[in-house]
């Protein structure tokens, strides 16, 4: 029977742990303390002496390292070695302990660092997020941002200082101002402020109310969205823009007063426009107040969104998506008489884009060569609206052609009219524009031919 040899137990001392050292032959060695129970310098055949805990957790022998006997004192081991004996004492694993300790220190760093980076955050690197996951978002099958949306938000920010490519008004600069929520974009994200919005709402509204009361829509709309999103909801001030002083900085848009041609203005600026020496803007300017399309839905429109045979054009409309409304039989005639450059009906041998891109020039020229006052591209879809109530049109008949959304519960659920019936008085309303601008059209099947 083997003899079995109980480790010596001492009492740890200075001189004792020096003189220790690692026995020939073996990889390691235990000097074994009497108190604590368990504690013992470990010296291995490298040379090296650690203190190190033994003891049995759930019948198992568990051992761990203390730390190197340089840096820690004899009564600091002793003292974790009792510090350990506890948690086995409380049915616990000190290793466990140990490990979930650290875990938990480590993401407390990782949190504490994650916020940092939150509150370092930019509006503009929020803004970028923002913009591209928006811009991917589909609701029924469709990009819920059109196009123009887009753009908005990308003249909001731009950097300035490129030349125009369009005319400019009186007064204006040659090349492009920086976008209206530049100043913002370079703060930090956490320093956005109720304070820091109504001082920007007072110097933007006084320089473009119009498009600070826009921007301010679209920030607003950004805040919203951060305060739901997991990364910037920490960081972000979501009510910023809900404090009554900022509410009230808010610019009311107006129309511009008097912007839409008169019953008594048709004539004259029929005339004028149909002088103008370019055919498409002339035949653009005309549809513009035939059809009170918007601006940019007229321009984009393209020849396979034309249909010659069931009399009807597809228009991409910023509220809907898309709209068709009636071919009628002057416009047709305009349109048809346009050379076909390219996929727009409107096109622009010029422009990088092959469309029409403004217009603005030619149509005041027009306009002072009438005598006529001041008019803007809008304003003739305005006037579409105001004119057609002197043929009596049902005021669902024009919202319907000019995309306007259903304001009333019948329109937007009841009633759905064909597009034979928007033809019916949209041909009405045309025979009444061109009566009032002295022009006398006959179609015939052979031909489109207008009389003066």
């Amino acid at each position: 029977m083997a003899k079995i040899v109980k480790a010596v137990k001492v009492k740890f001392t200075a001189g004792r742990i020096a003189d220790f050292q690692c026995a020939e032959g073996k990889a390691q060695s235990f000097l074994w303390c009497d108190d604590p129970l368990g504690l013992a310098v470990r010296a291995t055949a490298a040379g090296s002496k650690s203190y190190i805990f033994q003891a049995k957790v759930n019948g198992q022998t568990m051992r761990v390292t203390i730390g190197n006997v340089g840096a820690w004192s004899i009564a600091d081991a002793q003292k974790e070695a009792r510090r350990l004996q506890t948690v086995i004492d409380q049915g616990n694993d000190p290793r466990q302990v140990k490990a979930e300790q650290e875990a938990a220190k480590e993401a407390k760093a990782a949190a504490l660092t994650a916020q940092q980076a939150r509150e370092s955050l930019t509006v503009d690197e929020a803004w970028q997020t923002y913009v591209a996951e928006r811009s991917a978002a589909m609701k029924d099958g469709k990009p819920e941002w059109g196009d123009k949306h887009k753009a908005h938000h990308a003249y909001f920010v731009q950097a300035g200082g490129v030349k125009r490519k369009r005319g400019t008004r009186p007064g204006e600069s040659k090349k492009t101002r920086p976008g209206v929520l530049v100043p913002l974009m370079t703060m930090r994200l956490a320093d956005l402020d109720a304070k820091v919005i109504a001082a920007w709402l007072d110097k933007e509204s006084k320089q473009a109310p119009t498009t600070a009361a826009q921007a301010f829509r679209a920030l607003r709309a950004f805040l919203t969205w951060c305060a739901k999103h997991e990364t910037y909801s920490a960081a972000v001030q979501a009510g910023a823009c809900q404090s009554d002083d900022v509410k009230r900085k808010v610019p009311t848009v107006k129309p511009k007063p008097n912007d839409s041609l008169r019953r008594a203005q048709i004539k004259p600026w029929f005339e004028a426009v149909q002088k103008i020496g370019n055919p498409v803007i002339s035949a653009y300017l005309q549809g513009l107040l035939l059809t009170g399309a918007r601006r940019n839905e007229l321009a984009g429109l393209r020849w396979a969104d034309v249909d010659f045979q069931w009399k009807s054009l597809t228009i991409r409309d910023k509220v809907e998506g898309e709209r068709t409304i009636p071919l009628t039989p002057y416009l047709e005639h305009l349109i048809a008489a346009l050379p076909r450059r390219n996929e727009f009906v409107f096109s622009s041998p010029t422009a990088a884009s092959g469309r029409l891109e403004e217009p603005r020039k030619q149509h005041n020229t027009a306009l002072t060569a009438a005598a006529l006052p001041a008019l803007s591209l809008h304003g003739l879809r305005r006037s579409f609206g105001t004119l057609s109530e002197w043929v009596e049109v049902p005021a669902g008949i024009v919202a319907q052609i000019m995309g306007h959304k259903p304001s009333a519960i019948a329109e937007k659920h009841y009633i759905q009219r064909e597009l034979d019936l928007l033809h019916l008085w949209h041909v009405k309303i045309e025979a009444w524009i061109l009566e009032q601008a002295g022009i006398e059209f006959v179609p015939v099947q052979a031909g489109l031919r207008v009389v003066a």
